[in-house]
């Protein structure tokens, strides 16, 4: 046989879709009799190779079956050419990927293998690039212990003969240039394990874009084009530190937030244009957002994401979504996404055994499987692993200008015996449980997330007693900007939950999280978990009729807004829903018809500008210097009063509270300034659906000692209800009623 020609085995090889390296057989190679183009057309009835210009260059021979070749004696370089191949539906002609080099280059290696590589989406997944010349898409993709690594579509017909793809040995990637493929282009990976069995095909773990649900396919899309219009935001966002700045939030649900009257789900553009201005409106300085990453399930509301790298299907392009957060940011509006890297779904299109073993997740259930989601954890002690992770995390801070990322049952991370009883986990050399691997890949987000994007921030839903979670990793922290606290959460709406004649019995409830208040950067979550699986809404939680419902749930939130900590709230208890959160369907905007839930709309909307025109209620959230109890031990009238302080400038704001349906008429209280205490919040307003009781505008301070403070008042204590006033330092302008 000529020298010149394949060996039969490469060719069966080629054909079976099992060539390890198959660029070592197709396209251009130099020959000792000249260079040779070999090209696998299936049925073709001929092939010929054309310059890029459009001359003849040789008629391939027909070698076997579908495999073609030639050798083409008067090039004296590697040949830039064009296939045309004829078929029974007629010619078509395309640039050969196999007549390219290598896109990648031993610096991706290197980094991959170290875990170091902070620029993965910029490498791997379907890239747009110009490639020696020509436009296409690079596919690459991290599998190391396939034995072929293929990448299919519409474009060769799913075809998995048709583009397999160049291994890279020294870190197991794959990669393969498809010159002139567009945006839009359907794909998934096919792969053949290590022992050669044929795995399902398989989602790009780097894929920008997917189809819509139950489809599964990657689709190719351009995450680097996006034209922001967000400079000034993105610069004021960098200035200062956010513990001291007002953060009130929003948590939305997209697909449930509003619908189409068909039920279909609104697109990023009319979210954009209904969502942002409500919650701006609303006062909020931030929406966040449950994961938006692509998910299989809609009952998961995201938390089980397949697609970390894709803004979900459901609402629209990756365009859409950016759009959608430029728009926010011209609002004045933050967006933080929740993130999930604690787990993942073992759906066969996904990650899990993704290239035939165990690659993402750990081989032993006992640390690579969780038994309360029926999913798999990710091995985070693999350098590759974590490396993909916390290059998502930059990834959405970088692509989409995404302001905070609240990273998803870190807890769950944590530790290695996390929900397992004895015998179902694993421990370490010495014995503990802490799950160091995790704890490493945690800190080294947050320093990448901090250190590469100032005024970004992360926050971590942690509901143990985990120490330092949002400290400094110089100082041992975690390294988080705020900590979700569960713990304030569960006992205050415990105690909202009794009867007001109990209350008594419970009051510490409502006063053992300030003994721990500042021992982290806490925000004060009523999320979506306090309102679903039967738990009832806000609302529906308070005892008492209706009236008495909405007035605890009024007394409540004045409560939460003036606590130490940053605030959020799911979509819907702004306006008092009354029935719990249906993930499947719009929230009853109808309520608003009804004066209830208007007021309770009204509250919240005054509650988040007061905070925010208020430096009193926010600059010192996290430092103790800016709390002090007044009132903390009345537990038989259920009265709670406090002080919060931000620089000695900003005029105090007294925080008094009756959680009982008795108003207190003359109720004296010790301030610390004598003079006029504006009365600038009172939850029983009659805008807000209140009995409308209050201290006329405000009350005078005297110089008689009380609670501990040089001055006091006499206080009109509303039923159900909680009433801020506000030092007028004298000779200050007083605001407008």
């Amino acid at each position: 046989m000529e020298v010149w020609r394949a060996r039969d085995a490469d060719i069966e090889a080629i054909h079976a879709a099992r060539c390890g390296n198959p660029f070592a057989v197709l396209g251009p190679h130099l020959t000792s009799a000249g260079w040779v183009i070999r090209v696998f057309a299936p049925d073709a009835l001929s092939v010929r190779t054309l310059t890029r210009e459009g001359e003849l260059l040789a008629e391939l021979d027909r070698r076997k079956d579908d495999f073609f070749e030639a050798l083409i004696p008067s090039a004296k370089e590697r040949p830039l050419y064009r296939v045309e191949v004829e078929t029974a539906h007629g010619t078509s002609s395309y640039i050969d990927s196999y007549a390219f080099g290598p896109a990648l280059g031993p610096m991706d290696d290197y980094l991959l293998r170290e875990g170091s590589h902070r620029q993965l989406y910029r490498r791997l997944g379907a890239q747009f690039i110009t490639h020696e010349g020509v436009d296409g898409v690079l596919f690459a993709l991290w599998a190391p212990n396939a034995s072929r690594a293929s990448v299919v579509g519409d474009f060769n017909h799913w075809d998995g003969r048709r583009c397999q793809m160049r291994k890279r040995f020294d870190s197991g990637l794959w990669e393969i240039f498809v010159p002139h493929i567009g945006a839009g282009t359907v794909y998934k990976f096919e792969l053949n394990g290590p022992d050669g069995a044929l795995l399902p095909l398989k989602a790009d773990p780097f894929g920008f874009a997917a189809e819509l649900r139950p489809s599964t396919a990657s689709v190719v899309a351009d995450s680097a084009d996006f034209v922001w219009n967000d400079a000034e935001y993105m610069r004021t966002r960098a200035e200062g530190e956010p513990r001291r700045k007002p953060m009130t939030v929003y948590e939305a649900h997209l697909g449930s937030w509003k619908r189409h009257l068909d039920g279909s789900f609104l697109s990023y553009d009319e979210l954009a244009d209904e969502l942002i201005p409500y919650v701006a409106g609303m006062g909020y300085t931030h929406v966040e957002l449950l994961p938006i990453s692509e998910h299989p399930l809609d009952e998961s509301w995201g938390y089980q994401p397949l697609g970390l790298f894709a803004p979900t299907r459901r609402h629209g392009e990756p365009a859409g979504f950016a759009r959608f957060v430029d728009k926010a940011h011209a609002a004045g509006l933050g967006v933080i996404v929740d993130w999930v890297p604690a787990h993942f779904p073992t759906d066969e299109h996904g990650l899990a055994h993704f290239d035939g073993t165990a690659l993402y997740e750990h081989a032993d259930p006992r640390k690579g499987f969780h038994p309360d989601w029926n999913t798999a954890i990710y091995n985070f002690g693999r350098h590759e692993v974590a490396n993909f992770l916390y290059c998502n995390a930059l990834y959405w801070v970088d692509r989409f200008h995404i302001d905070g990322l609240r990273v998803d049952a870190v807890a769950s991370m944590l530790y290695l015996d996390y929900s397992r009883r004895e015998g179902e986990w694993l421990p370490n050399a010495d014995g503990s449980k802490e799950n160091r691997e995790a704890i490493a890949f945690l800190r080294h987000a947050n320093e990448l997330v901090y250190g590469g994007f100032p005024g970004a921030i992360t926050i971590a839903e942690e509901s143990t007693a985990f120490t330092g979670v949002s400290a400094p990793t110089d100082h041992g922290g975690l390294g988080f900007g705020f900590k979700w606290n569960m713990g304030w959460m569960h006992d205050t709406l415990e105690y909202m939950t009794h009867d007001p004649i109990y209350r008594r019995w419970s009051h510490d409830k409502m006063t053992f999280g300030l003994l721990y208040a500042f021992s982290e950067n806490f925000v004060l979550p009523i999320s979506h978990d306090e309102v679903v699986h039967g738990k009832g809404s806000v609302v529906s939680k308070m005892p008492g009729d209706e009236w008495q419902r909405f007035a605890n749930a009024r007394a409540f939130y004045g409560f939460m807004w003036g606590h130490p900590g940053k605030k959020l709230l799911f979509m819907g208890q702004e306006f008092g829903q009354t029935m719990e959160w249906n993930a499947s369907e719009s929230l009853p905007w109808w309520l608003l018809d009804h004066w209830p839930h208007q007021g309770v709309q009204a509250l919240v909307r005054d509650l988040n500008r007061i905070y925010r025109e208020t430096p009193a209620l926010y600059a010192r959230d996290c430092e103790p210097e800016g709390f002090r109890w007044i009132v903390v031990n009345d537990d038989t009238q259920s009265v709670l009063a406090f002080l919060r302080r931000g620089a000695q400038s900003d005029p105090p704001v007294a925080v008094v509270c009756n959680f009982t349906p008795e108003p207190r008429m003359n109720y004296r209280l010790g301030l610390p300034y004598e003079g006029h205490w504006r009365e600038a919040l009172n939850s029983d307003a009659g805008a807000y659906g209140g009995s409308n009781l209050g201290n006329l505008g405000g009350v005078i301070a005297e110089p008689k000692p009380s609670h501990g403070f040089p001055c006091s008042a006499t206080v009109v204590l509303p039923p159900l209800a909680t009433v801020y006033l506000v030092f007028t330092p004298p000779g200050a302008e007083q605001p407008p009623a």
